[in-house]
């Protein structure tokens, strides 16, 4: 019921995650992203332990081979899960096991891994790929332009009702963490709108984090 990608921007080494869903707040519970280190998706019958077990073994120097091949070892219900990792040097890997629900699918490249279950038909993750390795730009627009392949591809089988992204850069917090935890309408659509409205101001956001005195004004009434 879960389509996602996992992305490196090569340019900048940002991380970041997109996911959608027919369930409700899917990101809450499948998106985990670190800045220099990777990040993952974890899904279908989601044990959320496996993302925060996998940006450990990241961290730690394992691989995006090596991290999946770990966690098929130690993840408890393994054959219920899908995992997808991409790692700082842009390799990627991904797990689904034998019991994923309905129809699935899984693709690759080099810093990219998107993977779906109870999807309309299996080359959805692949068309999420190729979505995603023909584009430029910020790493944001890339994935949801990724995202937006997936449902032109045919999406899930039913309709989605929450979708969320995070991004992480050079600070140890996520410089994006946007989710549409549930919706009767487009959930990606309206992630895009979230992103449009907030990417002009992640920067700044940062900047009163680390130097408020030198950072821009807020914007607000009061502000001066």
């Amino acid at each position: 019921m879960t389509f996602s990608i996992v992305a490196r921007c090569a340019e900048t080494g940002m991380f970041g995650v997109a996911v959608s869903s027919s369930s409700p707040a899917v990101a809450a519970r499948c998106a985990y992203a670190q800045a220099g280190v990777g990040a993952i998706a974890s899904q279908n019958v989601t044990d959320p332990r496996l993302g925060p077990q996998g940006l450990d073994l990241l961290a730690r120097g394992a691989s995006a081979d090596e991290t999946v091949a770990i966690l098929r070892r130690i993840g408890p219900h393994i054959d219920f899960r899908q995992i997808l990792t991409v790692d700082a040097a842009g390799g990627s890997a991904i797990h689904s096991g034998g019991k994923v629900l309905g129809v699935w699918g899984e693709a690759k490249a080099m810093n990219v891994a998107c993977g779906g279950n109870l999807l309309a038909n299996p080359d959805v993750p692949k068309a999420m790929v190729d979505a995603f390795t023909a584009s430029s730009g910020p790493l944001g627009d890339r994935l949801l332009g990724a995202m937006r392949a997936a449902l032109d591809a045919g999406g899930e089988a039913g309709p989605v009702h929450s979708a969320g992204m995070k991004l992480v850069d050079d600070v140890p917090w996520p410089v994006a963490d946007l989710r549409v935890d549930w919706t009767d309408g487009d959930p990606i659509a309206e992630l895009d709108a979230l992103w449009r409205r907030y990417e002009p101001q992640m920067k700044d956001y940062v900047a009163r984090a680390l130097d408020p005195s030198a950072a821009p004004s807020y914007g607000v009434p009061g502000d001066e």
